[in-house]
């Protein structure tokens, strides 16, 4: 089962503004790179990202933080890794590319894109199970999936998608692949799985916990931690593009994501850090 809608929604395009990052700039502001001061915070710089899609609820308020610290911007656009691998590979200007895997910025390495012999891992994810609190499903916990009553599942195309290849090995895990395989909604990216939760589209959604746990979608719905040993690991890695003109400013952000009071507090966004 597949359904076609915008890659963006109200509801989930309001979860860039749901995080309060003043807090956490301020106190990360002896952080920054020297490099990243260098013209000063009155300088117009800006870094074009290319983001997966697990990132829509936790970069914005990230990319604040930076911006609070350092005056430069971070401009995003959000999509599959692999539908932003391809729009790389194809020329596509950008500065950043944050994957939610290993593979897709393996390729951009592998093309001579990158300005790196390898990708950088900067976070890792997590798979959950997430319902509408106004679902018969409710309270959803390890036997949900057998309800009897669940005909709609929505999860991002394992195709194009780090998510959907994570929430496909776990139901094979679980021996539910065959069982649920026609109640399958496919969405193009993770965050338009949620978006299927959200507008009642499917029952349930395998998502990313970045998006489960935005305030939004916990004031509209609950969520299972998926068991991590059901599915690969989702180690989320960058890149950034050799041929970009901001690429001092993409690795500033880089460094600063991997500080350490930065990786301790990405947990609040719903990502662990890489170590």
């Amino acid at each position: 089962m597949r359904l076609n809608t915008p890659t963006d929604s109200t509801g989930l395009g309001a979860l860039r503004h749901l995080r309060t990052v003043v807090p956490l700039a301020a106190l990360l502001l002896c952080l920054v790179p020297s490099s990243a001061h260098s013209q000063g915070p009155s300088a117009a710089r800006e870094i074009h990202v290319l983001a997966a899609a697990d990132l829509q609820s936790a970069l914005p308020a990230l990319a604040d933080a930076f911006q609070h610290a350092t005056g430069i911007k971070l401009v995003a656009s959000y999509a599959s890794s692999a539908t932003l691998a391809t729009q790389l590979l194809n020329g596509d200007p950008a500065d950043l590319f944050l994957a939610a895997d290993f593979s897709y910025p393996e390729k951009i390495v592998a093309a001579n894109l990158a300005d790196t012999a390898s990708p950088i891992p900067y976070a890792r994810g997590t798979l959950v199970l997430f319902a509408r609190k106004d679902s018969p499903l409710q309270p959803i916990n390890q036997n949900t999936l057998l309800d009897p009553r669940v005909q709609s599942i929505a999860m991002a195309d394992p195709m194009h998608a780090p998510y959907g290849v994570a929430a496909q090995r776990a139901l094979f895990s679980m021996k539910l692949d065959e069982k649920l395989k026609p109640h399958l909604v496919i969405a193009q990216n993770v965050a338009q799985a949620a978006q299927f939760v959200e507008s009642g589209n499917a029952q349930l959604g395998f998502i990313s916990l970045t998006l489960a746990s935005s305030e939004h979608m916990q004031q509209i719905g609950t969520y299972l931690r998926i068991q991590p040993d059901t599915y690969p690991p989702l180690n989320q890695f960058a890149v950034v593009m050799k041929n970009s003109a901001h690429r001092a400013d993409a690795h500033a952000f880089l460094d600063w994501l991997l500080s350490p009071p930065i990786q301790h507090n990405l947990r609040n966004y719903g990502l662990d850090p890489v170590r």
